[in-house]
């Protein structure tokens, strides 16, 4: 399961009815790419297929594709508007190691 933090559900919220894209779940994945090896993926669907896990987490609808989900079990989505960027950020428990901008991990 994915955690959505009271900063992400808002966030996700915002930007679904800024874009008139009520119906959406948010979608997050990982591929390999980045200076660790994987890649957090987040987007915006409305399409799910078998080799989804769906899930609802603070009132939002997570779906996850089964192996992505493997590496993401008990992360939590967060969204942070700090001096350093804003953006969601993943909180992931089964990183070991993570790159310096977080958007790559490895296990």
């Amino acid at each position: 399961m994915i955690t959505v933090t009271d900063s992400a559900k808002k966030q996700a919220i915002r930007l679904m009815e800024d874009d008139d894209r009520t119906g959406l779940f948010i979608r997050v994945g990982v591929e390999g790419g980045g200076c660790s090896g994987l890649m957090y993926q987040l987007d915006f669907d409305n399409t799910e297929t078998e080799n989804d896990k769906t899930f609802e987490n603070n009132d939002i609808k997570i779906v996850v594709e089964k192996k992505s989900f493997l590496y993401l079990v008990g992360t939590t989505l967060d969204f942070s508007g700090g001096l350093n960027g804003k953006g969601f950020v993943f909180v992931n428990p089964n990183a070991d190691r993570t790159c310096g901008c977080g958007e790559s991990f490895s296990i």
